[in-house]
């Protein structure tokens, strides 16, 4: 199974406070670990939420609004993308890692949709598309 494991931001993330030596060290040792485990397939830090935006939907308009954002807590200031045979699997990665804030932080795991997830309204067709078009990302990143 695929999931998405994401770090939650902390006011000292979203402070644009950089890791330490160490951490950022211990980080690299443990994506190493992902690595030679065959785990990990992508993952980044992502820049304080005053770096970013969002852009609202509203019927056919559309409003950018500027970072920074309110709650902290509901933030993302990294993630890593792991192929797990099981969210057991996935619990136990996490809990091996390092705490990737210079505070108390959460790491929240998420799964990602599965072809089967969608039943019969993933057609063939949509499925053969799918997969046409993961190929070209894949020839991209190479």
């Amino acid at each position: 199974m695929r999931v998405m494991v994401i770090i939650k931001a902390t006011p000292e993330s979203e402070a644009g406070q950089m890791p330490s030596t160490e951490l950022l060290t211990a980080m690299g040792q443990y994506n190493e670990q992902l690595v030679k485990a065959g785990i990990m397939q992508g993952g980044d830090g992502l820049k304080p939420s005053s770096a970013g935006v969002r852009v609202r939907f509203s019927g056919k308009d559309r409003s950018v609004i500027d970072g920074p954002f309110a709650e902290t807590k509901e933030l993302i200031a990294g993630y890593w993308l792991w192929q797990v045979q099981s969210m057991d699997e996935a619990i136990e990665w996490v809990k091996r890692c390092p705490n990737p804030m210079m505070s108390d932080s959460e790491i929240e795991i998420r799964p990602f949709f599965e072809p089967a997830d969608f039943g019969e309204a993933f057609t063939p067709e949509l499925q053969e598309e799918e997969n046409r078009l993961r190929k070209q990302i894949d020839g991209q990143m190479r």
